[in-house]
């Protein structure tokens, strides 16, 4: 049975593991090795994972079945907008891939905003990532619009932003 539980300041550890294995399998064909590398350790550092905690209200729900991690992501309740909570990452191992993983984090992740009075969610993929743009068509979201975001190094993330309203 997979569970979903909101990870502690020592999860955080967990959730980069399952980055370094999922980073280069998700985006090895989209992305050079070197914007893979850092935006790794940009994001997925032990020290850029604690402040997104402390710092900047990101919580982080690790989904597992028995003692195996499966899975993350994060979110952040009325990002941007009073209404509107943020996934900001989501990433599945890819041995459990197609198991429902995916869908039960945002399905928390939902209920979790709508109790907390938010009424959408949203997130941002790589234009280039076709699955996971259908995966994410599947469970409700549509394209609200692209962006570029310059991320330094000379590189940016090539992003369609998709919504969902929560039901």
């Amino acid at each position: 049975m997979i569970t979903i539980t909101q990870a502690n300041l020592s999860d955080l550890k967990k959730v980069r593991e399952i980055a370094l294995v999922t980073w280069p399998k998700t985006f090895g064909n989209i992305l050079t090795q070197e914007q893979i590398a850092y935006m790794l350790d940009w994001m997925y550092s032990p020290k850029a994972l604690e402040q997104q905690v402390l710092e900047k209200n990101h919580v982080f729900l690790l989904a597992s079945e028995g003692n195996n991690s499966l899975g993350f992501c994060s979110y952040e309740l009325h990002a941007k907008s009073p209404s509107k909570t943020k996934i900001h990452k989501i990433y599945i191992l890819p041995e459990a891939q197609g198991k429902g993983v995916g869908k039960k984090l945002i399905q928390e992740v939902a209920r979790i905003a709508k109790k907390n009075g938010d009424t959408h969610l949203f997130l941002n993929v790589n234009k280039y990532n076709q699955s996971a743009i259908d995966f994410y068509s599947k469970m409700g979201f549509y394209e609200d619009f692209r962006e570029v975001i310059d991320i330094g190094k000379g590189f940016v993330m090539d992003d369609v932003v998709m919504e969902m309203k929560i039901i």
